[in-house]
């Protein structure tokens, strides 16, 4: 029993399981929209997204990890050759995952899918990983924060709802409904805005650690204190969206409630002005991405019990 214990606390070291909070509240906020519109959760399809997602969150982790330490000289919690062996493993059942999806929906899912592998992979693998570029932030927030719901949402609504293929005999035509993608750009501005956040007060930390390791960061190019400002801004903007949200209508009356959060995230977000240190404030970041996400989930919930 204790070496099973040992077994999975490694493999969740490896993995940081923890992190796994950007793609959760993603999928949740997806599951309680579709609830609010009264649209009918498609279980099985659903079930086989949310695995192909979560492992491939944790396969892009260990990659991450592996590579980092591999350059740095730390050491993983398995040997290179497991954990090389660990992370084969995952990406193969996650594209197996994957495929089977494919093969119960249709080929928008392949490519979204597709685009979400290519993004996650080269996001710390290849001759230029985009976690080293002043771009990681913005791609992290949108692949975490917008596709995941894109996906979900696609797999579970009508045809046409948000996109529909029409072939024809000499032409491929896409036909996109602009209001309900511009309300779904609208409403998960929120989880793309707070997952970027995260990642921009992580290389706010380790900004001089980056500099010695070649890490080009956005950080690295506009310097901690625009970093901290746009930190800040990041929450502004996302409890802005709220009441916008529920102007349009896409979030009830109720989630108006979430906006006492920002209370707690403004007394953080100062803590995170005055020091900006790995080790102390960078979970400045985690719990208020957990504080905004989370109120916006229990008050969504609300709403539909209501």
């Amino acid at each position: 029993m204790e070496k099973s214990s040992t077994t999975i606390s490694r493999y969740f070291q490896f993995t940081e399981i923890k992190t796994k909070i950007t793609s959760l509240f993603p999928f949740l906020i997806s599951i309680l929209y579709l609830m609010s519109k009264n649209q009918q959760v498609k279980i099985f399809e659903t079930i086989l997204f949310f695995m192909a997602m979560f492992l491939f969150d944790l396969e892009t982790t260990a990659i991450n990890n592996y590579i980092d330490t591999k350059t740095n000289g730390e050491s993983i919690p398995y040997s290179r050759k497991k954990g090389r062996t660990l992370i084969y493993i995952m990406l193969a059942i996650s594209i197996a995952l994957g495929l089977v999806l494919v093969y119960y929906t249709d080929w928008i899912v392949l490519v979204l899918g597709s685009l979400c592998f290519a993004f996650g992979i080269f996001y710390t693998f290849g001759p230029l990983p985009i976690s080293r570029t002043p771009f990681g932030e913005i791609i992290s927030g949108i692949f975490y924060g917008f596709f995941i719901p894109l996906i979900l949402l696609y797999i579970n609504f009508p045809e046409g709802y948000y996109l529909k293929v029409l072939f024809t005999d000499t032409h491929i035509l896409l036909e996109a409904n602009y209001i309900n993608l511009i309300h779904l750009v609208l409403l998960f501005a929120i989880p793309t805005l707070t997952t970027a956040g995260i990642m921009l007060a992580n290389n706010t930390c380790d900004l001089e650690k980056d500099i010695l390791q070649k890490r080009h960061t956005l950080p690295y190019y506009i310097g901690k204190k625009a970093s901290v400002s746009i930190f800040k801004w990041i929450y502004i903007i996302s409890y802005l969206m709220i009441p916008v949200l529920v102007f349009i209508g896409e979030l009830g009356v109720i989630s108006l409630v979430a906006l006492v959060g920002i209370i707690p995230v403004a007394k953080k977000l100062k803590e995170f002005e005055n020091q900006q240190v790995k080790s102390e404030t960078f979970i400045v970041s985690i719990k208020n991405y957990v504080i905004l996400n989370l109120g916006l989930v229990i008050t969504m919930m609300i709403d539909n019990l209501l």
